[in-house]
């Protein structure tokens, strides 16, 4: 049975870090990895979770299970069309209501409009409020994602495998800022971090942001030189860590 969820208090928090996972939060070497989440699970009282990620809720479960990944206050998963929460990940339907509006009942739609695209493979996992491929980039056709945005959803391409159909205005980065005019926080004490073009939105938000040093080039060519984002010197993990521990006074983990 799920445990009914209740929203988090974040008043108490020093920093809200929403982090991408592949690349990102899951980047770099071992020793790093554990560096950063051994901190982050000395501070919970300091820190609040969230991950933002194209991955969907059952990854995230796996993810988290045996302990040594931290589990999440929250998970935007889908590209930020879905929003889940509490330690059963369940769905918060006053923050997913707009996506669901938005997006109706599209996704036969979106399917019979890309279904004679030779370039485009349909992910098998079944999503809610978006439909995913993966695609070949050296036969991208622009003209392709046009037809989408003129149907009325956004399109939108990374780490040149995926090619995701969204609600219009639907992403990582409005989807945050949703869950964080929801939960009353500060903009100050967000902290964002990606690695993907599907992280750009993070970084547009205006929140502080770490675009870590693995970054795809095409994403820190546009994040390069906006106001409240730092290049990492290190790779996913031990980028965050890097740009973390100078937001606030983390106890040092027990050894």
């Amino acid at each position: 049975m799920n445990t009914p969820f209740q929203m988090p208090d974040a008043s108490s928090k020093d920093v809200v870090l929403a982090t991408d996972l592949d690349g990102t939060f899951l980047g770099g070497s071992e020793l790093e990895r554990d560096a950063l989440y051994a901190t982050l699970k000395a501070n919970r009282d300091k820190v609040m979770l969230v991950f933002v990620t194209g991955r969907d809720i059952p990854f995230i479960k796996d993810l988290c299970a045996d302990g040594w990944v931290p589990f999440p206050d929250f998970v935007i998963g889908d590209v930020g069309t879905t929003i889940v929460g509490g330690p059963d990940l369940v769905p918060v339907p006053e923050l997913e209501a707009e996506i669901a509006e938005i997006w109706g009942d599209a996704g036969d739609r979106v399917r019979d409009m890309l279904s004679d695209v030779p370039w485009l493979e349909l992910q098998p996992t079944p999503f809610r409020y978006r439909v995913s491929y993966y695609y070949n980039p050296s036969k991208y056709e622009p003209a392709v994602a046009r037809k989408i945005e003129e149907a009325g959803f956004d399109c939108l391409t990374s780490a040149d495998t995926y090619f995701d159909v969204l609600p219009k205005g639907v992403s990582k980065g409005p989807t945050l800022l949703r869950v964080v005019d929801h939960l009353k926080i500060d903009g100050g004490r967000v902290l964002v971090a990606g690695d993907t073009m599907n992280d750009l939105s993070l970084f547009e938000t205006g929140l502080r942001g770490v675009a870590v040093a693995n970054s795809e080039r095409g994403l820190l060519d546009r994040v390069r030189g906006l106001p409240n984002t730092t290049i990492a010197n290190g790779n996913g993990a031990a980028g965050i860590h890097e740009i973390l521990s100078t937001l606030t006074t983390l106890r040092e983990a027990a050894a």
